[in-house]
């Protein structure tokens, strides 16, 4: 183990905890009572508690490679759990599925050579191959290798909004008007988040005290937004 982590572990129990002790013992006697869902990337450049300035008992954090959502079918793993707990359980209100800029796990979808090594991990991206076919088909030519990255990472965003649609209880919720999903992508270069508007189909940032842009709203607050396509990028 790295001696920085170690020495972290140690800082954080002298000189950190001891100052939010009130707030951890408040969280252990009440109970958690996060704010939303956020399903990220397991990229480690990307830490959605440091993004949204969020502390403990704020946020519920499922992170994974690629920030997938698999398909809802029995006994799916963590990923189901982690949403049926924060919907059934925790009764969040929000879902936001996060990605980001230079994605490890889009530059495999557009290079499949590269995941022959890891099985694991090309099976598991096989939830991303309905992204990879719409970017295919509605790419502009002529993007680099960081534009197609990006362009597949946003397709990804909105299929996984799909995934997450055909878990029961979002759907119920959802049906209820008591849940609303968000698909954001985290730009590295510049900070940037940029959120999903359901109503235009297009990613655009998310700026401060404006109303935040929904990917697909529960029916009692509106009809339920159908999820198109990022628009075509111009070349880079």
């Amino acid at each position: 183990m790295d001696g920085r982590v170690l020495d972290g572990v140690a800082r954080f129990r002298s000189d950190v905890f001891p100052a939010q002790m009130p707030l951890y013992r408040q969280l252990v006697r009440d109970g958690q009572q996060p704010k939303a869902l956020v399903i990220s990337c397991a990229d480690s450049r990307v830490i959605p508690e440091l993004i949204m300035q969020c502390g403990p008992g704020e946020l519920f954090v499922c992170r994974n490679a690629g920030n997938i959502v698999p398909p809802f079918v029995e006994n799916n793993g963590g990923v189901s759990a982690s949403i049926e707990y924060a919907v059934v359980a925790l009764n969040v209100r929000d879902i936001v599925i996060c990605g980001h800029s230079d994605c490890g796990a889009m530059k495999g979808l557009l290079s499949p050579e590269t995941l022959e090594a890891m099985p694991s991990v090309k099976a598991w991206l096989s939830h991303s191959h309905a992204a990879a076919r719409v970017f295919r088909e509605t790419a502009e030519s002529g993007l680099d290798e960081a534009g197609r990255a990006r362009v597949l990472a946003e397709e990804n965003v909105a299929a996984q909004l799909q995934n997450l649609r055909t878990h029961p209880p979002v759907a119920a919720r959802l049906a209820t008007g008591n849940l609303r999903l968000h698909g954001w992508l985290f730009d590295l270069d510049t900070g940037l988040m940029h959120a999903l508007d359901g109503e235009t189909g297009r990613f655009r940032p998310i700026e401060q005290q404006e109303d935040l842009p929904v990917a697909i709203a529960g029916r009692a607050a509106g009809a339920v937004i159908p999820l198109r396509a990022a628009p075509k990028r111009a070349a880079s």
